[in-house]
Parts: C-alpha cells; sequence; structure tokens
C-alpha cells in the first residue's frame, strides 16, 4: 500500500510538472507574438515628406511617389512615407528649415533653393557647363562628394541628414518672348532663373528672379518676368510655357544636370534601425537611376509636340554666346569662392575630380556632333 501511494503521488507530481510546463509554453506562445508586435510598433516610422515640385511633373515630382511605394513594400509596411504637394504642408522654400527644426520629419526639394542661406548649396544642385548626371553621381557616391554635402549641412548648423534621391539630364536654357541674338538682346530682361547660373545671367544685365514652378506661368502672364528657365522640355510642357513664349533656347549650359534631395531630419535618422537606414539608401540610389532614365525617355517626344503642334521655335546659341556664358561663370565661381570659405573648399574639390574623370571622358566618349 505504501509503495502504491508513492508510486501515485509520483504520477500527480509529474502530471503537475508536465500540466506547469503546458502552460508556460502556451503563455510563452501567446506572449511571443505580443512581444514581436510591440518590438515591431517600436520600429514603424512615417516619414511625413513636403515636396517642392508637383508630383505631375516627370523626372520632377514623379520619382518621389516611386520612393515611397518601395520604401513601404521593400520594409513591409514598418518604414511609410507620406507625400504632400508643393505647399500642402510647408512652402517650398522652406522645407530645409521646417525638416531641421522638427516642424516635418522629411523633405524632398533641391539644395540650390537654400542658395541664400548656404552659398555652397547650389554645387550639389546644378553647376553651370557640367557636371553632367552620371559624373555627378561618380563624385557623389565614389568622390568626396558625399562627404562634403553632409558637411555642408552640419557646418551651416542644420539638424539634418541628406540624400540624393533623383536626378535629371541638362535642362534647356529658357524660354524668351523674342530672338536673343548678343548679350545686349538680354540687357533689361526680367527673367526667373535658378541656381549659380542666375547669377552668370545677373552679370549680362538680366533681373533674375527664383520663383517655384506653380508661379512661373502666372508671372509670364501678368508680365511680372518676361523670360523664364525652369526644366526639361517635357516638364515644361506641362506647366505651358509654350502658350506664352515661343522661343525655346539649347543647350542647357546653366543645369547639365539637377540633382534632387531627401532631407530627414538627424535625430529621427539617428532613432531609425539599421534595417531602415539601408533601405532609404538603396531605395533613393535606385531612384536616382530611375529618374534619370524617365527623363531621358521622355523628351523627344516634348521637341517633336513643341514644334510641330505648339508653335515652339527652337534655338541653339551661338558658339560666341555660349563662350561668353562659360567666361561670366568662370568670373561668378571665382567671385562666389571668395566670398564663402566652405563654396571654396568645395569646388576646388569638384574640380580636381572633374579635372581626372576629363582624362577619361575624352579618351572614352565619343565625340559630340
Amino acid at each position: 500500500m505504501l509503495f502504491l501511494k508513492r508510486s501515485l503521488t509520483k504520477t500527480m507530481e509529474n502530471k503537475m510538472k508536465q500540466s506547469l510546463l503546458s502552460i508556460a509554453v502556451a503563455a510563452s506562445m501567446l506572449t511571443a507574438p505580443i512581444a514581436a508586435t510591440t518590438a515591431l510598433a517600436k520600429d514603424k516610422l512615417l516619414l511625413k515628406t513636403p515636396i517642392a515640385f508637383s508630383t505631375a511633373l516627370p523626372g520632377l515630382g514623379s520619382p518621389i511617389p516611386r520612393v515611397a511605394e518601395q520604401l513601404s513594400t521593400l520594409s513591409g509596411g514598418t518604414l511609410k512615407m507620406k507625400v504632400y504637394e508643393p505647399g500642402k504642408l510647408v512652402p517650398a522654400f522652406e522645407i530645409l528649415d521646417a525638416v531641421s527644426s522638427g516642424k516635418i520629419n522629411s523633405g524632398y526639394a533641391t539644395a540650390g533653393y537654400w542658395a541664400g542661406k548656404i552659398p555652397a548649396s547650389s554645387l550639389f544642385s546644378a553647376v553651370p557647363f557640367g557636371p553632367e548626371a552620371g559624373e555627378y553621381m561618380a563624385w557623389l557616391y565614389y568622390g568626396n562628394g558625399m562627404n562634403l554635402y553632409q558637411e555642408m549641412y552640419d557646418q551651416a548648423g542644420y539638424n539634418v541628414t541628406v540624400r540624393p534621391c533623383a536626378v535629371i539630364a541638362p535642362e534647356t536654357s529658357g524660354w524668351f518672348k523674342k530672338e536673343i541674338n548678343t548679350v545686349e538682346d538680354l540687357a533689361g530682361l526680367k527673367m526667373r532663373f535658378f541656381g549659380l547660373g542666375g547669377k552668370v545671367m545677373q552679370k549680362l544685365g538680366v533681373a533674375t528672379s527664383l520663383l517655384p514652378g506653380g508661379e512661373i506661368y502666372p508671372a509670364l502672364e501678368k508680365g511680372a518676368i518676361d523670360a523664364t528657365e525652369f526644366s526639361m522640355p517635357a516638364i515644361d510642357a506641362r506647366l505651358g510655357f509654350h502658350k506664352l513664349v515661343k522661343y525655346n533656347y539649347f543647350p542647357g549650359w546653366h543645369q547639365q544636370a539637377t540633382v534632387f534631395e531627401l532631407l530627414i531630419n538627424k535625430d529621427v535618422w539617428n532613432g531609425m534601425s539599421d534595417q531602415h537606414k539601408a533601405i532609404v539608401e538603396t531605395t533613393c540610389k535606385a531612384s536616382m537611376a530611375d529618374s534619370f532614365a524617365e527623363g531621358e525617355a521622355i523628351q523627344h517626344a516634348a521637341l517633336i509636340d513643341n514644334v510641330e503642334n505648339n508653335g515652339v521655335i527652337m534655338k541653339q546659341w551661338s558658339p560666341e554666346m555660349l563662350e561668353t556664358f562659360r567666361t561670366t561663370w568662370n568670373g561668378v565661381a571665382k567671385e562666389e569662392a571668395a566670398n564663402d570659405p566652405f563654396f571654396a573648399k568645395v569646388f576646388a574639390d569638384l574640380t580636381e575630380f572633374r579635372d581626372g574623370y576629363s582624362i577619361w571622358k575624352e579618351n572614352a566618349f565619343l565625340p559630340r556632333k
């Protein structure tokens, strides 16, 4: 009997242990998804991203919705971006300040918009007479470009992390109401003009102003400006410049390539997981290739449409005018470098890279007709 009692007691103890183990296992199975969900929730991030260019503009605004889609897909929905059209959240020219202060956590624009605050910023947006897109990306990613790009914002006191996130090829040189054959024809014109090229035009007697894309047509219509440049033919077509001004000049000496940037508040960036950072990096690099390809694919159709259906007169700058633009730009670059040490630092680095790149370019590339 004593043996039987001991056996029963041991059996009951074993069953109790098994039951407790089962309960513990069940509890862990229930709590594991909760813990995982909580960890996932902490990792979730929504980038609220006002943009400087309408998403209806191909190559300019169209890349960023695709970036938003890829961020969500690659992260499994833990990293999302909500895109706000120009002016819907903050004005285009206030994006940098808003991201830096934390008013918004990200923004999409072009660095040249901050030239009034940071003179060197234009060098990370578009430089007269090059570099072209391929050379620009080479300097940014495999030269010293990205280090200097981030350093520029850091030394200027902006709390942002920057990543190039789109690039387009040459723009048109401008839209005019009349033919421009000499420098004298430029004198006295009121013209919307961007970046460092605008400083060149000022030296040649043009009164320049920098207007967001949506304000250019009304300014032309009201006579506030006589002429404008903005972007590539397919982009300009969306804004309807051809309805008001018929002379379209090439080549776009002032913007042989234009880089667009994704700005993220640095505190937000530092708090992101390594996975999310890698997704942003990879997606923006992919967008650089995608936006460049998109821009290159659609321009010829716009040029044909302009001539055949819109009455546009396409003009090429004479060699003399191009040389005037180049010589004037060289003078502007020296002035900007003398006035701002960081501009001088970046321009010297870019120039050194381009001097080396020219050896490859001159030997490897077919001459352009």
